[in-house]
C-alpha cells in the first residue's frame, strides 16, 4: 500500500473511477457542461493531492486545487438557476 500513495498511483485510481462516473452518466443522459461543472473540481483535487503524492513542488500542489473552487461555484451557479 506504501508504494501505492508514493508513486501517486492511489489518486490515478480515483481519477479513473472519476472518468468512469463521467462516462456512465453521459450514457444516462448527462449534458458535457453539466460533468465538467459537477466533475472536474473533484479531478483537479485529486491532481493536486498526487501532485502532494510524489512530492512535488508547491505551484503543482496548490494550482489545481485553488482552481477546483471557481469551477465549483459555477457548478452551484448552474444548479441554483435549474431549481
Amino acid at each position: 500500500m506504501e508504494a501505492l500513495f508514493a508513486s501517486g498511483h492511489a489518486a490515478d485510481i480515483v481519477l479513473a473511477a472519476l472518468l468512469l462516473e463521467a462516462l456512465w452518466l453521459r450514457w444516462r443522459g448527462w449534458s458535457v457542461g453539466d460533468l465538467l461543472t459537477m466533475l472536474l473540481p473533484a479531478a483537479l483535487i485529486v491532481v493536486g493531492l498526487r501532485a502532494a503524492l510524489v512530492g512535488a513542488d508547491w505551484p503543482w500542489i496548490s494550482a489545481p486545487i485553488a482552481l477546483s473552487f471557481p469551477v465549483h461555484i459555477v457548478d452551484v451557479m448552474r444548479r441554483r438557476r435549474s431549481l
